[in-house]
């Protein structure tokens, strides 16, 4: 499933949700000038940092420290489709979150959503993993976008996402409630997290905890933050 735009307008222009995909942006394009690995393995976020022992491949590279890394790797990106997926997901969840909760509010708690993410993957990669588990690093704005995404759950259950599946060689557009939409991603996010925290490789190194930990964050702070409600789904 890809979301390719939502029914629900915003009251002025998101000046934060654009200039964060701007600056994940400009991040991306440096790295891949540089070298993704390369920058992956040195601003990358690494568990076993906060509580080791750390092995391959983190021993092998210098990198930054942890209380540095947990801000840079939320801004840094594996890939093309890794980076064009978040951003996807956050210009169209991000913007009505932004109109609801003020610009700057909007932009601390943005923050606040990815550092919680981070928090919990750590906790769980260093509970349930092993130590080459926790010395894989994490790179990515997913978590703070998931945080997003639970925000919009509880303020736009009933808007519509118009979503392309993909199913084999089938091709097809749906609008589908926003409730349903995110509600399957969360679960997918369940699912994958209880294999890839015991085998990390073979989820593709992808956090799926800090998805599940942002999300959960947006979900219950998401009334705390706003400031008002956002405008209301036009078809």
């Amino acid at each position: 499933m890809l979301p390719l735009k939502d029914n629900v307008p915003t009251r002025t222009f998101p000046v934060v949700t654009v200039g964060l995909i701007v600056v994940n942006a400009i991040v991306w394009i440096w790295e891949w000038k540089t070298g993704v690995n390369q920058d992956v393995f040195h601003y990358g976020y690494y568990p076993c940092t906060v509580h080791g022992p750390c092995t391959e491949p983190a021993t092998l590279f210098h990198h930054v420290t942890w209380y540095f890394a947990v801000f840079s790797s939320m801004f840094m990106h594996g890939g093309w489709i890794h980076i064009g997926g978040n951003m996807l997901f956050l210009w169209i969840f991000g913007n009505n979150v932004e109109d609801a909760f003020g610009r700057v509010r909007f932009l601390l708690w943005y923050i606040a959503a990815g550092l919680v993410a981070i928090v919990v993957q750590t906790v769980v990669t260093l509970w349930f993993s092993t130590p080459a588990g926790a010395s894989i690093p994490n790179v990515g704005a997913s978590g703070a976008i998931a945080g997003v995404l639970g925000a919009y759950l509880v303020m736009l259950p009933r808007a519509k996402v118009l979503t392309l599946f993909i199913i084999v060689f089938l091709i097809f557009l749906r609008e589908i409630p926003a409730i349903v939409f995110l509600g399957v991603w969360f679960l997918f996010q369940l699912w994958d997290g209880g294999f890839a925290v015991l085998h990390p490789q073979a989820g593709g190194g992808v956090a799926f905890f800090a998805h599940i930990g942002g999300f959960i964050f947006g979900v219950s702070t998401v009334y705390l933050v706003a400031v008002r409600r956002p405008l209301r789904p036009t078809w």
